[in-house]
């Protein structure tokens, strides 16, 4: 009977006492193999009837779940016991091992030497919520309600609810929105965060990703300003001599809107896949804030002025040391890893 074996093997558990690791092995090649005695436990528990299994599925999760913590601690019991008797033996007069020291992630360096350029121009450093409602997320940002961005194909919605959609924010523009509704112009912040959008992984998207935005307003904040802010931007960060191209574009929250190429890092504009053969590579978003969004955060549309940017700090990276593959940066590769600069603690 099911009901007996259970209590006949809980036994055998419970009074286990490892006395090496091939006891130890052993124990896992009875009970926890895909042919081992909790496996065909379970086999036999699909052929009770309906009212047995209401008494035994509790009992056999509970005496799976106590061979697999019996294993556990039998691993730990050993080793532990392992490395005392190795200590004790031991040479002493060797040279201990050495600790190896971590490196900072290629996204860390690059946020913070992002963040550090505009400091220096006199933005500061503002962060908001990664669960967003569509007011910050959408509405206050000018986007209509048939806008495809709102669609379940681009936004990772956790609550529909009538009115205010609760999702996974899909910009760091959410945060301007905060800003503006808490306070009165000037702004002058960046926003970096991580953000979320449903889309397929490739080398060149994931369905997250980090975002630096940027934020400016007062009065009198022309696109002439926008433009040789991103320019000196994009001296600091990649080198004198990089080439710029603003190119019309729209957004619903700058009117009007541009998109900013750098020639290509990694071909030097002779063409690649990284540039599609052009010789460019678009790396960020950019324009003025719509009146509409300023009047959404009771701001004076008629009074003041300001400019907004938003680049993928992943596609910054990329170009900055010429990484071709964006998953890298998510898989935890030490090799990978290892070829930044090391963090000393």
């Amino acid at each position: 009977m099911l009901q007996d074996k259970i209590k006949q093997y809980t036994q055998e558990i419970e009074q286990f006492a490892p006395g090496s690791a091939a006891d130890v092995e052993a124990f896992r090649l009875k009970f926890l193999v895909s042919k081992g005695i909790v496996k065909s436990l379970f086999e036999e528990f699909k052929t009770v009837s309906v009212e047995e299994k209401r008494v035994l599925g509790k009992v056999l999760n509970e005496f799976k779940q106590l061979a697999e913590d019996r294993f556990q601690e039998a691993q730990v019991e050993f080793q532990q016991s392992s490395g005392d008797l190795e200590r004790k033996e031991g040479d002493l007069t060797l040279p201990g091992e050495g600790i190896e020291l971590g490196s900072r992630h290629p996204l860390s360096l690059v946020r913070k030497e992002i963040v550090e350029i505009f400091k220096k121009l006199g933005f500061v450093v503002s962060e908001g919520p990664e669960i967003e409602d569509d007011w910050h997320n959408f509405s206050a940002l000018n986007f209509p309600p048939e806008h495809p961005a709102r669609d379940m194909q681009d936004t990772f919605f956790i609550k529909k609810q009538e009115g205010n959609d609760i999702a996974l924010r899909t910009h760091t523009s959410s945060v301007q929105v905060r800003m503006m509704e808490m306070g009165k112009p000037p702004f002058r912040a960046i926003m970096p965060g991580r953000v979320y959008r449903n889309e397929a992984i490739s080398s060149r998207a994931h369905c997250f990703f980090h975002q630096v935005e940027g934020l400016y307003v007062d009065e009198n904040v022309s696109f002439a300003d926008l433009k040789q802010t991103l320019f000196h931007f994009v001296q600091e960060l990649y080198g004198e001599g990089t080439k710029v191209r603003f190119r019309p574009s729209y957004f619903p929250f700058t009117e009007p809107s541009a998109e900013m190429d750098i020639s290509c890092t990694i071909c030097k504009g002779t063409g690649c896949n990284l540039c599609k053969g052009s010789g460019w590579v678009e790396i960020l978003g950019c324009g003025m804030v719509d009146p509409n969004v300023l009047e959404n955060c009771s701001i004076d549309s008629k009074k003041y002025s300001g400019f907004a940017f938003g680049m993928g700090i992943e596609r910054v990276t990329n170009l900055k040391y010429e990484i071709k593959d964006l998953r890298l940066f998510s898989e935890n590769d030490t090799r990978f890893l290892s070829q930044f600069e090391t963090e000393i603690i």
